[in-house]
């Protein structure tokens, strides 16, 4: 198929309409932490820790990662539209598997096989690329992701009330007749946008070295995992945070838990409204130091308020929404464009190395979380992070005015 021609909706012969990259995108997002509200109350269901418990976000995301370093590779092999297609099927499996699961255990084995849901999210991506160029690029998939703030944002309020009034298991049903709807909406729409590659699966994957060795795909990745870094902390951390530290109840705690995605939403827009003519270095430049700034804010408010209180926590947690919604899609559009042939494989290994870094983040935060602790350990967790994003892309900066000088030279 020609990645110019233009995409007709409900038509698989030509590329997907807007509206299903978003919905794809948006299910990989819901996933993840529409749950999250409803956690103490999983907890005293199947009569466990709550550090247990909480691994369902560190699994999902460790699981998330190492499935993304051969989603790509497959996809660039196979096509975009069969693996998307396999990945709602077996996500779908899996949701009725943690609905059904007599222990914590069995849950956390389904709940692990959910993450198959990420290639909705990393081949969406991809497909975006398949269509346009770089600085076109980033401008979509910030709109694609800004479609996907409205997840976060709304997902946790749906899910906190849905745990509250009917239990936490009609929140998976949920998901499960979502995943349904997306499986048919991309069957009828989803077309196919890569050109079958002529290696074999095996030389896709002797690819990785093309990668790994370019200094500028790492710039980009870093950046993008370490601004990522703060949320994914978050994620691990603000349950606890909300019903511990300042007791909200779960639709309360769900409310609250959706402040960065409002800011989200906005940097999103800004990127799709600004990437093509500010540039990529500095959207991801501008985003990072939104999100170092807003921590250390937060931080210094802490300190002058004696802990603060939940308001004070999750409304500069916006700020983390903004620098992220600036950051990632420019980020995101800087890995695939370091070698555009191998967009499948970039957006997989990029995403590998934010989510797996995610997972670790998010399961650290769990872990420094103590009765007395109060915030103070997230907020330092998350602020060293975006500092790290900050360095990532200076370094980026630095590089490319380097080799622009030594081209002048020549």
């Amino acid at each position: 198929m020609s990645t110019s021609s233009r995409g007709r909706f409900l038509d698989p012969s030509t590329p997907p309409h807007l509206v299903t990259l978003v919905l794809l995108a948006g299910l990989s997002a819901l996933a993840m932490n529409v749950f999250l509200p409803s956690l103490p109350q999983m907890t005293a269901y199947f009569d466990t820790e709550y550090r247990l418990m909480q691994l369902s976000v560190a699994i999902y995301l460790g699981v998330n990662a190492a499935l993304q370093v051969v989603i790509g590779p497959i996809s660039d092999k196979l096509g975009r539209r069969p693996v998307i297609l396999w990945g709602i099927a077996l996500f779908l499996l899996a949701t009725l598997g943690c609905i059904f699961a007599t222990d914590v255990t069995i849950f956390l084995l389904f709940r692990m096989c959910q993450a198959v849901i990420v290639t909705a999210m990393v081949l969406s991506r991809a497909v975006v690329r398949d269509m346009v160029g770089q600085e076109e690029a980033a401008s979509m998939i910030a709109y694609v992701t800004m479609g996907v703030a409205v997840v976060p944002m709304v997902g946790p309020v749906i899910g906190g009330a849905l745990g509250e009034l009917l239990g936490w298991k009609s929140i998976f049903w949920m998901l499960f007749l979502l995943g349904g709807a997306v499986f048919w909406l991309s069957w009828r729409d989803l077309g196919e946008t890569s050109t079958a590659s002529g290696l074999s699966l095996a030389a896709q994957f002797r690819e990785y070295p093309e990668l790994l060795k370019s200094p500028r795909f790492w710039g980009y990745a870093l950046a993008c995992a370490l601004s990522s870094g703060a949320f994914f902390s978050y994620l691990g951390g603000a349950p606890f945070v909300g019903s511990e530290v300042y007791g909200l109840s779960p639709a309360s705690l769900g409310v609250h838990f959706g402040a960065p995605a409002v800011g989200y939403f906005l940097g999103n827009w800004i990127s799709g409204k600004f990437s093509a003519r500010v540039g990529l270095n500095r959207m991801i430049l501008w985003g990072s130091l939104i999100l170092a700034t807003g921590l250390a804010a937060a931080l210094l408010t802490f300190a002058l308020t004696d802990g603060g209180s939940a308001l004070i926590f999750f409304g500069f947690m916006s700020l983390v929404g903004l620098g992220n919604g600036m950051t990632i899609p420019n980020a995101t559009a800087g890995t695939l464009s370091v070698r555009p042939h191998l967009a499948g494989t970039a957006s997989g290994l990029g995403g590998a190395i934010m989510i797996g870094g995610g997972a670790a983040l998010s399961a650290l935060a769990g872990a420094l979380l103590q009765p007395g602790t109060g915030a103070w350990p997230l907020l330092w967790l998350m602020l060293s992070t975006s500092l790290g994003s900050v360095i990532s892309i200076l370094l980026v900066i630095r590089r490319e005015r380097r080799l622009a000088g030594l081209d002048a030279d020549n």
